[in-house]
């Protein structure tokens, strides 16, 4: 008998009455157990969020919401929520689906609207932001926008031990 992840397992045989006893696992069933729990993967919960970019957020991109649509529609605009890739759904409007594990952690808030708040982005050449009636006089270049005063944040290791010593300000005094 061996469990889905190889962790419990146990050999038996049966007696002259017809009763399970258990006995040591032979060695060619031992290694039948350790493939099992070689090829036993942490299980993980997929959490997806989906939602739509509303009116009033279209209209902080462009003076024409319905052109920002169908710029999204005709690939021309790519979208992502926090900086992770975004399934745009088929039909009207712009409807989005992005993996939450690839967004960066708080990346979710609300208003007493209500509503959730994410974190979504269009991003499209400059000068198809301009042809789809996009705020361009509030565009700056990078190099502006990117000073030394504003606060930099680097990408976190994915494989990175979340439990390790120098995530916590205390010491160990152990």
């Amino acid at each position: 008998m061996v469990s889905t992840t190889g962790e419990q397992h146990a050999y038996f045989e049966l007696d002259e009455n017809l009763e399970p006893k258990a006995q040591p696992l032979p060695d060619d069933l031992q290694v039948s157990v350790e493939r099992i729990v070689e090829n036993c993967e942490p299980s993980i919960c997929s959490v997806l969020f989906m939602g739509g970019a509303g009116g009033s957020l279209r209209a902080g991109v462009t003076e024409n919401p319905v052109k920002l649509t169908n710029s999204v529609k005709a690939s021309l605009t790519h979208v992502s929520c926090g900086g992770a890739d975004a399934y745009v759904w088929p039909g009207g409007g712009i409807t989005v689906m992005a993996d939450v594990m690839e967004m960066p952690s708080n990346s979710f808030g609300y208003v007493p609207t209500p509503a959730l708040v994410a974190p979504i982005e269009f991003t499209m050449r400059l000068s198809d932001y301009i042809t789809l009636g996009g705020h361009a006089k509030n565009v700056r270049p990078v190099e502006e926008v990117l000073t030394p005063d504003v606060r930099r944040v680097g990408r976190i290791d994915p494989d990175a031990d979340p439990m390790a010593a120098h995530n916590y300000r205390w010491k160990d005094e152990g």
